[in-house]
């Protein structure tokens, strides 16, 4: 198949996106549906989980402005680090594989449109701020098999980003039983420990100077 030129999405489209966010996140609950699933649960940390996370997170105030104004600090340290999902070859992995390295998890679907519009910028941050401390799991949460969401990177030439999958959407039940997701997309940084420094629901400029600035932050704690 021939790659398509990515959507190269004006900023003022995703910050239209963003002001309807709430909307688009009620429609997209009546399409996520619970699942029984064996997913690890975000819990409430302990001081010797996520001791510093309160104070690192509390440190990214000021890069939380502009195209990213809408990630906020948790009420409370929380532990991601056994939310668990498959890699590329169906081998289990949790954010506590990626111990070490400051992630940005984003969930997502190939019938969300925000989500569509703003995996072009995710790989963009990747390419760009992608390293050993730093990584964009983006993880598509599609039931059925992966001729969709393989079909989707390849039309739009989703190539710097690793391919991460959940079809039982239990990394999104997670993330909802801790009151983090309300609909597609939500985003949220984690430290290098997996605990949560601030997090998001709907679509941002993820390849913007804002997001760079947040990111660049982020892995400096």
């Amino acid at each position: 198949m021939t790659a398509k030129k990515p959507f190269g999405l004006p900023s003022m489209k995703l910050v239209m996106l963003a002001a309807v966010a709430g909307v688009i996140a009620g429609a997209a609950a009546v399409y996520v549906k619970e699942a029984g699933y064996g997913n690890g649960i975000g819990e409430t940390a302990s001081a010797d989980q996520c001791g510093t996370a309160r104070d690192r997170a509390a440190a990214l105030t000021p890069f939380t402005k502009g195209q990213v104004a809408a990630m906020s600090l948790p009420p409370a340290p929380i532990s991601l680090k056994d939310v668990s999902f498959k890699g590329a070859d169906g081998q289990p992995l949790s954010i506590g594989s990626f111990a070490g390295k400051t992630v940005l998890l984003n969930v997502w679907a190939t019938w969300c449109v925000p989500c569509r519009e703003e995996m072009p910028a995710l790989n963009a941050l990747e390419k760009s701020t992608g390293s050993d401390k730093f990584e964009v799991v983006a993880v598509n949460i599609d039931t059925g098999d992966d001729e969709k969401p393989k079909a989707f990177r390849t039309e739009y030439a989703i190539d710097k980003l690793g391919y991460y999958r959940d079809s039982t959407m239990g990394v999104f039940n997670v993330l909802k039983k801790q009151g983090l997701a309300f609909g597609l997309p939500v985003t949220l940084l984690i430290d290098d420990k997996g605990c949560l420094l601030s997090a998001m629901n709907g679509p941002a400029v993820w390849d913007s100077e804002d997001a760079k600035k947040l990111v660049k932050a982020a892995t400096a704690l």
